[in-house]
């Protein structure tokens, strides 16, 4: 997407990069475009084309049509290349591209080498294997880039704002700071701002990842994208409309895309220092032969010396690789996007987890009621159903699924940010904050519950406080195990979350992370994750769009798909179909194990472009025994590459049934 400078206003989102007219250039907010299928993907068809070619040339070789075959060889040789030598020649000729010699300068080389010495049908094969890997990487990060558009899906189109005496709708990309914003019941805030007046509660979900609502009043903060609950607010902005939290979020994802891109595949960095020694050899090989007076000779040693210290075995060694352990953790439900986040996978060493919907259900639920004397817990869950069946407090649900009984309420009212009150079986009943409502003889069981950090709710009938409700988001039971299988390689572990301090360390203490960082928005995850993955390869695994920017930034970022929003799922590396935690160690085992298999797999390619370098120089090795050479290391490569294909396995281990039943403490906003 693109914008002439400086021109017309329209619904943006600003991104990392200099404009022609001196600051961040927004780009248009385009729904309309989206990634093609596979099969209708022009970038694969040049790829696809060339290995359909190749396979025909095979088999027009073998039934001895020789110069058919040469044809159609050629004509793969073209499809293939042409997606990868005009780009790798231009970075051959930039400034900043003479430093980044890889894989590709190196195959353009062995392939025209190849070609030179009559053996079209190499060239062709070398081009088909490369042009396809890069073109599904390609693919990877156009999807990625694409996925951003699901954030911008929360600013509101417009917004009510009241100027000059009186109240406007707007376009929400033309609310100024300084507005005053009129936000009714379920309608999303258009940027961030200040409440002035009013009270209710906030769905921050979205931004911060919590499940439990924020009660805001005059003078508290409120993000863009948030939903109001009952009440209606009148906020006074604090940011223009097309500068706000959700479009920073959009601008870091966009960055740490860019920087992520820039990270060199195991097998460029490999190639990189390959590149210039084998040019000079053969150049000097070349050149020493018109030293001597024998020039064709040197020169066919040149080309031969150029296809012993091709590519080939390297350029298979990593993708049948990928290719085999990719497809075996999908069988799993581990979706791995590209080989490049596969390599990185099998580095790390750090792993940071989102909280709310990650480590924990996103299900808020009773998990605790006190009564007074002359009620149980049967009675007091029962009145507050019954009100909370009018209310549209997200809290609500939690309260009327564990009633057993179903009461009927009349002449509900709810008070915004407070409670609801009603008339139950002809009693006055009131339900709410414990700031709100006295809790009378229960105000130990509040500040109890409270330490714990849980949402309370007192119940009130007749003016008396007959019990007070705690509620919490269960951490998954499958957590604790996971998170010590993870320890247990010797990977670190650490939390990031919106949600408060207390909260955060117990759930951590519950489920044995190592380290916690609480009421972080998504700036501070980011940064948090980028200082972590330059000290150490890190992961972080995230299921919000709140979690869009840290999962973009990390080594590798992984989102649980299933309920994940399409920014996370979108912006990264590899997504979970499941929600299973205990597959994460898995994962990472399988990555490993798979590096493990690509480093011994490159190892053999360079050997034997070590041993095949010596004997074509000095003319042990004719073409015809190098090229044999090279199919033989090619097969062996491919047949120990496939061993990835073993799928990840559950280690099995226990762990103590005494951590898994601890206390949870989780500290949330009440009414």
């Amino acid at each position: 997407m693109s914008r002439e400078c400086c021109g017309p206003d329209e619904p943006v989102v600003p991104v990392a990069v200099d404009s022609c007219c001196g600051s961040p250039e927004p780009l248009p907010i385009d729904d309309g475009v989206d990634l093609a299928p596979w099969w209708r993907d022009r970038a694969l068809a040049l790829p696809a084309a060339s290995g359909a070619l190749v396979a025909i040339g095979l088999v027009l070789e073998w039934r001895g049509v020789g110069v058919a075959s040469v044809v159609i060889f050629s004509l793969a040789l073209v499809a293939g290349a042409r997606t990868f030598v005009p780009s790798t020649l231009k970075r051959l000729f930039t400034a900043k591209g003479r430093g980044r010699m890889g894989v590709g300068l190196l195959m353009t080389i062995a392939a025209i080498g190849a070609v030179l010495l009559g053996h079209v049908g190499e060239a062709a094969a070398l081009a088909f294997l490369f042009s396809i890997a890069e073109a599904l990487e390609d693919r990877a990060m156009d999807r990625a880039r694409l996925g951003l558009r699901s954030l911008l899906s929360l600013i509101p189109e417009t917004a009510r704002v009241h100027r000059f005496g009186e109240e406007q709708s707007v376009s929400a990309v033309d609310v100024r700071a300084s507005d005053i914003l009129v936000v009714g019941a379920g309608e999303r805030v258009a940027t961030d701002g200040v409440v002035s007046r009013g009270r209710s509660w906030l769905d921050t979900s979205a931004i911060t990842g919590e499940s439990i609502p924020v009660e805001v009043g005059p003078g508290d903060e409120v993000i863009a994208g948030s939903v109001n609950g009952s009440g209606t607010l009148r906020i006074e902005a604090t940011a223009d409309g097309k500068d706000n939290s959700l479009t920073q979020i959009v601008r870091l994802v966009e960055q740490a895309h860019a920087n992520k891109g820039e990270r060199a595949r195991l097998a460029d960095s490999i190639a990189r220092p390959l590149v210039p020694l084998v040019l000079v050899a053969a150049t000097l090989i070349a050149a020493f032969g018109f030293a001597v007076g024998d020039p064709g000779t040197w020169i066919e040693r040149a080309l031969v010396v150029l296809v012993a210290a091709s590519p080939c075995a390297l350029a298979i060694a990593v993708p049948v690789t990928v290719i085999s352990a990719i497809g075996s953790a999908s069988k799993l439900g581990v979706v791995i996007k590209s080989g490049a986040a596969f390599e990185r996978l099998g580095t790390i060493r750090k792993v940071a987890f989102d909280k709310t919907g990650t480590l924990t259900r996103n299900q808020p639920e009773v998990v605790e009621t006190h009564c007074a004397s002359g009620y149980d817990e049967s009675q007091v869950l029962s009145l507050a159903a019954a009100l909370e069946a009018n209310s549209t407090h997200p809290l609500a649900q939690a309260i009327i699924t564990s009633a057993n009984e179903r009461l009927e309420a009349v002449e509900v009212q709810e008070s915004p940010g407070l409670g609801i009150t009603g008339r139950v079986e002809g009693r006055s009943v009131r339900v709410g904050s414990p700031r709100w409502i006295d809790a009378q003889g229960l105000s130990e069981s509040v500040a109890s519950l409270a330490e714990q950090g849980m949402s309370v709710i007192v119940v009130e009938v007749a003016h008396r406080a007959i019990g007070v409700i705690g509620i919490r988001d269960e951490l998954r039971p499958e957590a604790a195990e996971a998170i010590a299988h993870i320890n247990a390689q010797g990977i670190s572990t650490m939390m990031l979350t919106g949600d408060n301090t207390r909260t955060a360390k117990a759930i951590a203490h519950r489920a044995g992370v190592d380290e916690v960082h609480a009421e972080q928005l998504p700036a501070d995850k980011t940064n948090h994750i980028r200082h972590s993955a330059a000290q150490v390869p890190t992961v972080m695994i995230g299921d919000g769009i709140n979690d869009a920017p840290a999962l973009a930034t990390a080594t590798v970022g992984i989102a649980m798909g299933v309920t994940g929003s399409a920014a996370a799922v979108e912006s990264a590396d590899v997504a979970f179909t499941g929600h299973d935690l205990r597959l994460i160690p898995d994962a990472l085992a399988h990555a490993r194990r798979g590096r493990s298999i690509m480093t011994g797999n490159i190892a053999l390619a360079l050997a034997i472009v070590a041993v095949l370098f010596p004997l074509a120089l000095f003319g042990v090795l004719g073409l015809t025994s190098v090229v044999l050479v090279h199919e033989l290391a090619e097969v062996v490569i491919i047949l120990n590459g496939i061993r990835a294909a073993r799928p990840p396995r559950h280690s099995g281990r226990q762990v103590p049934t005494e951590s898994l039943a601890s206390p949870l403490s989780l500290e949330a906003s009440p009414r």
